[in-house]
């Protein structure tokens, strides 16, 4: 790497943590100012670098365009796929990914078990979002005006005996999920199934989708089901990460959430 450059780099780097002087950046550089204010200068024509009226420097406009268009290249089901390959390999277990589109929940991308046992589920099909643990996290996402919409349209098709049947149960669940940062579906799509989902966000915090692992109670029953989380959340974190997202508080909040419920 030419030495321009690696200094240009070494600049940006320092200006991301915070703005600084010229003399600050020379000093930690090593190098004379004017060497520094070269580069500076360059950078400052493209707008990769900018200065306020102390001359301190900082990052410019050019970067929030880049990081947009980065994150618009980044298709969800194309980060996520290696990632729901290794969880489904190391469970054995249905892996799906959801996202939200047109007010559904659609599944973008699917795992099959290692048994071999039918899921209803299948890509590019729609999820109830009344008793899906992926339409749960899905629309808890949503805001809240848009919750109470979507819960006063629903039908609220009866699939067992455990189906969320009205609005108001189904916007108390709602709630539940966001505080605790997964849903669950237990036997509410399917007889003797259960289901655990949590979001996946892009690099604002916004939920782009949700991971979700199927088991039918014949393999594990609900509360081994619910022992799965941990990995579940490290799954759907290493995909937000990959998507941008950088949140070191929010899997222990939720691993807390379950250390008072006694799931762990």
């Amino acid at each position: 790497m030419s030495q321009s450059l690696s200094r240009a780099l070494t600049i940006l780097g320092l200006l991301g943590d915070e703005g600084r002087s010229l003399d600050q950046l020379a000093t930690e550089l090593g190098v004379h100012k004017t060497t520094v204010l070269r580069l500076l200068r360059t950078m400052e024509a493209d707008r990769f670098v900018q200065h306020d009226a102390e001359h301190r420097y900082m990052l410019g406009s050019r970067f929030f365009e880049l990081a947009s268009h980065a994150l618009e290249q980044r298709d969800v089901r194309t980060v996520a796929r290696p990632h729901l390959a290794a969880l489904n390999a190391s469970t054995g277990q249905t892996i799906h990914l959801a996202t939200y589109e047109n007010g559904e929940a659609i599944y973008i991308d699917k795992f099959d078990a290692k048994q071999s046992v039918r899921m209803y589920s299948r890509v590019g099909r729609p999820a109830a979002l009344h008793c899906t643990a992926v339409g749960k996290v899905l629309v808890s996402a949503r805001p809240r005006s848009e919750q109470v919409e979507i819960a006063n349209n629903l039908g609220y098709q009866r699939f067992t005996d455990k189906t969320i049947d009205s609005a108001e149960r189904y916007l108390a669940e709602l709630e539940l999920v966001a505080q605790q940062g997964f849903a669950e579906d237990h036997e509410e799509h399917e007889s003797f199934v259960n289901c655990v989902g949590v979001p996946v966000r892009n690099g604002v915090g916004d939920t782009v989708a949700a991971v979700s692992m199927s088991v039918p109670d014949m393999l594990l029953d609900h509360a081994q089901v619910l022992a799965t989380l941990p990995e579940i959340l490290a799954t759907a974190a290493a995909i937000s990460a990959d998507l941008g997202w950088r949140s070191a508080t929010e899997t222990s909040t939720i691993e807390d959430n379950m250390n008072v419920k006694g799931i762990r």
